[in-house]
């Protein structure tokens, strides 16, 4: 079963993914390492606040505050790393991984090219409804218009 469902913003060829990967590239990079940071601040202050005994002179519990609200104001920073990351014309599919996905068109319907923060290349695709696990490795021309201008944007 396919999702038709999805509209996207933008078709990308391979060489089209692989010309905006720098770009991508930095945004995923830093959408990472703030996703994993916030990630590991999360479970700390989780488990802090979970632990600490409630007394009516809390010293601690305003620095805790602050921490929370620091945290909040990085959740709000990774929202916009994956707002930009859409713009382009992406899909974000995994933050602390840096998995990304590029529309591209193939057999007449609408696919993703997978691409994961440490690899060259685009060199994967994958069904919409497939998601990461169901990734394919990519064959030279696979994706309608590797070599056109086709398929740029819908």
């Amino acid at each position: 079963m396919h999702d038709n469902s999805f509209e996207p913003r933008r078709l990308f060829t391979v060489d089209r993914a692989n010309a905006m990967l720098p770009l991508v590239r930095a945004i995923t990079r830093d959408l990472a390492n703030l996703a994993r940071d916030v990630v590991e601040r999360r479970e700390r202050l989780a488990f802090l606040k979970s632990s600490r005994p409630k007394e009516r002179n809390d010293v601690y519990g305003q620095e805790l505050a602050q921490v929370a609200d620091d945290l909040e104001l990085d959740i709000q920073r990774l929202a916009q790393y994956v707002e930009e990351l859409r713009e382009l014309g992406v899909e974000p599919k995994g933050a602390v991984e840096g998995l990304i996905d590029f529309p591209a068109m193939m057999d007449g319907r609408v696919v993703f090219l997978c691409w994961k923060l440490g690899e060259p290349e685009v060199l994967h695709w994958h069904d919409i409804d497939a998601g990461f696990a169901g990734r394919q490795s990519l064959v030279a021309g696979v994706a309608e218009g590797t070599s056109t201008d086709e398929s740029q944007s819908l």
